[in-house]
């Protein structure tokens, strides 16, 4: 079976959309763009010729698919894509351009110009609670909780600050 892959239903608005995502994503690139060509017995033909049928894309390698099939599903926020990123300056290029005609959510969620649901993280927020012990991590979860764009720094802190705090409770009771 062949890896599974991401497919959006835009309503007319693929084209732009894959041009948006490949210039927000490094190593991105499309890969092919099939395009209405009229005769085919499709309702509203006529104003669809020369639009994206189908397109496929990489962001950051990864193979995605598309097509400009009308008004029939809208974009919902149960389904997300999560970007996890090594540093702090990645994160921010990327949100601030998702930013760019979206719509913020609470913990590093955001939905962009096309109603695509994005997950923007930083991968220390997986490596703290997977590393961290009970106090480590719900120290991280409250500082994550209020954050709009997650912030690593704070994430961090916060960690750290729990694991002092229980090594001094350590040497307070020993």
């Amino acid at each position: 079976m062949d890896p599974i892959k991401p497919f959006i239903w835009f309503e007319n608005q693929a084209e732009e959309a894959m041009n948006y995502y490949v210039e927000t994503f490094p190593n991105s690139k499309i890969s092919h763009i099939e395009r209405y060509a009229g005769k085919q017995g499709i309702p509203g033909e006529k104003e669809l010729e020369g639009k994206v049928l189908t397109g496929v894309f990489q962001l950051n390698g990864m193979e995605f698919q598309c097509l400009d099939g009308g008004p029939v599903f809208k974009p919902g926020g149960n389904v997300s894509f999560v970007v996890e990123f090594d540093d702090q300056d990645g994160l921010d290029k990327v949100w601030a351009r998702l930013l760019d005609g979206g719509k913020t959510q609470q913990c590093g969620w955001i939905t962009d110009k096309f109603g695509t649901t994005w997950q923007i993280i930083p991968k220390l927020l997986g490596q703290l609670m997977t590393k961290g012990n009970v106090a480590q991590k719900k120290a991280v979860m409250q500082a994550m909780m209020p954050m709009v764009k997650l912030e690593s720094e704070p994430l961090q802190k916060a960690f750290d600050s729990a694991k002092r705090s229980l090594d001094t409770l350590e040497m307070t009771a020993g």
